[in-house]
């Protein structure tokens, strides 16, 4: 497989897509924000349109509307009555269905299924690019403000105690998760980051009672998933002639370390528990 270049891409890709969504799983897990990923990788859409409409990088679309959707989840949450995660899902849904009006409604080289699901094995030079760059600098940011990020997480009241922003690296978190979700559309899409935002982060709170290896676990998981998805993909393509999706290849090897995990996590999982 590694002899051609657009495997080798993929794989390059795929790694850096896994590092950084792993690694913020691990904060949306502690903090509850599973459901926000969702949210704001479902309401991208129409920022992708707009940005198409107007002329202007995919990309910038996305993150704007991605930090739309969470900004305005927290304004409705802290003047209504409305829980967060029902705010969540109204808002999320509404602006999904905005954006396949408006995908419908726009004439475009741009194929639905590719932002739905991604096209990891396709992917252009200048995506390669993006995708590297923004997820390095996603994932450099993260790390170097891990602690802070986990002590908004683990313990607000801690972190004002400590004359820490929490609103304000609530945002940065926030705009974090945008940024990782605009450069894994390339990847694995819309739908499918979800996965990617949620599964690794799970799988690694299983396994570990301390951060730092929790985010080992994480990564190591996503990663190894990754490349699993990709090859057994690339294998299915060529033993029966029509390549199975590499996004769902690769959420299905991650769903299954996470059900691996839940029965023999040493502490934690589920035959642990029994004995």
């Amino acid at each position: 497989m590694l002899q051609f270049g657009f495997a080798r891409d993929a794989i390059w890709v795929g790694s850096m897509v896994a590092a950084v969504c792993a690694v913020l799983s691990c904060f949306l897990v502690l903090k509850g924000w599973s459901l926000m990923g969702d949210a704001v990788a479902h309401a991208v859409l129409p920022g992708i349109v707009l940005a198409y409409i107007a002329g202007i990088p995919l990309a910038v679309g996305a993150f704007v509307a991605g930090l739309i959707c969470s900004t305005g989840t927290g304004y409705i949450r802290q003047h209504s009555r409305v829980k967060e995660d029902t705010v969540m899902g109204v808002v999320f849904t509404g602006m999904f269905a905005f954006g396949l009006i408006l995908f419908s409604r726009t004439p475009s080289e741009l194929h639905l299924d590719h932002i739905l699901v991604g096209n990891i094995l396709g992917i252009t030079s200048s995506q390669f690019a993006q995708t590297m760059w923004l997820g390095g600098a996603v994932l450099l940011v993260t790390l170097i403000m891990r602690r802070d990020l986990l002590l908004i997480c683990f313990d607000p009241m801690q972190a004002r105690v400590m004359a820490l922003h929490d609103r304000l690296l609530g945002l940065l978190l926030l705009c974090l998760l945008s940024l990782a979700i605009v450069a894994s559309l390339q990847a694995v899409g819309i739908i499918l980051v979800v996965a990617m935002l949620v599964t690794p982060g799970s799988v690694g709170y299983l396994w570990s009672d301390r951060f730092d290896r929790m985010i080992l676990i994480a990564v190591g998981s996503a990663l190894v998933s990754t490349w699993l998805g990709i090859w057994i993909s690339f294998q299915l393509g060529i033993s029966f002639g029509a390549r199975a999706s590499t996004a769902a290849c690769i959420v299905l090897m991650q769903g299954l370390f996470f059900a691996i995990s839940l029965l023999f996590a040493p502490k934690y999982g589920l035959l642990a528990r029994a004995i």
